[in-house]
């Protein structure tokens, strides 16, 4: 047996020599391969351009000049060609104001929107005639109304205007002495003469029926105006009626408020009032009360009334939480103040019962007290003339030191005070 070497094209009987196998393998898949290549050229149908077969979705959907599209407002189809020209047609075409600033509005609505346009201005119709004034819409009447004299005197001005042309187009220098419209008599020279007067006296006639027009205008415009004019005066007299109305009604809520504000002051007058003369004063928020008498903007501060008894002395407290006069700064300053009562003028004046002043230590341990005998020479104990009389008491009535730190008369932000007026005598 003698070998092959791999070169060799010899083959047994039936076999297919391999040069022969691949020349049919490679003409089949060249078949099949065809038309599938994507960097095969090809032609575009709709427009005839030679393009690659793997860009021919791309060119047809965004590149090509000939596509159809859809328009996205009307839904109608056109060549990409004439979208700029479709554009400028497509009534659902989406257009903006200019006046307004309103956008997307369809071009077939834009006029409707352009006559309702609050904004939008427009020549006034007498602009033919001479009047310079461009309007928003909704005000052409007030202004035809307010501008009546001068748009009759552009009409006259007109109308004598033609009146002179016609008659230079006549040759006549003068009007004849006496003319008016409608009785002008035409010369009686001739056929041309008398094709001239009829034209002018068809001149004539529209002049006539031109202010027969405007008079009638002046006439229903008088009338409007003298209805507007009525109907002024009486929305006058009811916009002065409301006004003395509602006066009314503010002085009556002005009232009611001055009522309501008493009532309050009672209701807390009642609240906290005692009728035995003894009376305890709870202070709370005392380090922002502080805070506010340091800074100025509340240097004071009123107790609630208390009284001797139920038909006795009205009496209240008033508290510098940093002091006064030689207790400024250092000291709780604490004061008496006699009130205007109701039963004044059945009480003993002057004021004479012994107060003594409190600052309790809520320990129950050792309360902070100061007395005092009323000086009956004094103004302050005299029957009141004002509302309350001049506070008197302790300006050094307690050291603010007492109340720095776990202070047992400051707990919780919050202080008492007591008050007891001795009722011996009474």
């Amino acid at each position: 047996m003698s070998a092959v070497s791999p070169g060799s094209e010899e083959a047994g009987p039936g076999s297919v020599r391999p040069s022969l196998l691949c020349s049919l393998l490679q003409a089949a898949h060249q078949s099949q391969h065809e038309g599938r290549c994507l960097f095969e050229r090809v032609q575009c149908e709709a427009c005839k351009m030679s393009i690659l077969l793997s860009e021919r979705d791309r060119h047809n959907e965004r590149e090509c000049e000939a596509r159809m599209l859809n328009c996205k407002y009307c839904k109608v189809i056109f060549n990409y060609k004439d979208i700029k020209a479709h554009d400028e047609v497509c009534q659902k075409f989406p257009l903006q104001c200019k006046d307004c600033g309103k956008k997307r509005i369809p071009r077939e609505k834009f006029s409707d929107h352009a006559r309702s346009c609050a904004k939008s201005k427009s020549s006034c119709p007498f602009g033919e005639v001479g009047c310079k004034y461009v309007i928003e819409n909704g005000k052409h009447t007030d202004h035809e109304q307010s501008s009546i004299v001068e748009h009759v005197r552009m009409l006259l001005s007109v109308v004598l205007s033609f009146a002179r042309s016609s008659s230079e187009s006549l040759g006549v220098s003068d009007w004849p002495e006496g003319f008016e419209l409608g009785l002008y008599r035409a010369p009686e020279d001739g056929a041309a003469a008398t094709g001239r007067s009829v034209d002018l006296d068809k001149k004539v006639k529209a002049l006539e029926n031109i202010v027969c027009v405007l008079n009638r205008e002046v006439e229903r415009t008088s009338v409007t105006m003298e209805a507007f004019s009525h109907q002024h005066r009486l929305d006058q007299e009811k916009i002065e009626n409301l006004s003395n109305k509602l006066r009314q009604l503010e002085r009556t809520l002005t009232m009611r408020d001055f009522q309501l504000s008493e009532s309050e002051q009672m209701v807390r007058e009642l609240q906290f009032c005692t009728y035995d003369g003894v009376f305890v004063w709870k202070i709370t928020d005392f380090s922002r009360r502080r805070q506010d008498a340091v800074g100025g903007r509340t240097p004071a501060m009123f107790s609630p009334a208390f009284y001797s008894s139920k038909y006795g002395y009205k009496m209240c407290l008033r508290l510098y939480l940093n002091g006064d006069g030689t207790g400024r700064g250092t000291h709780l300053s604490l004061f008496f103040v006699v009130m205007r009562g109701k039963f004044d003028a059945l009480l003993k004046w002057p004021f004479s019962q012994k107060v003594t002043l409190m600052l309790l230590d809520q320990n129950n341990r050792e309360h902070i007290i100061d007395a005092f005998r009323p000086d009956v020479s004094s103004t302050s104990f005299q029957k009141p003339i004002s509302e309350m009389n001049i506070a008197s008491g302790c300006p050094l009535f307690c050291p603010l030191a007492k109340l720095a730190g776990k202070s047992p008369y400051l707990r919780e932000d919050t202080i008492f005070i007591k008050a007891i007026v001795d009722l011996t005598g009474l």
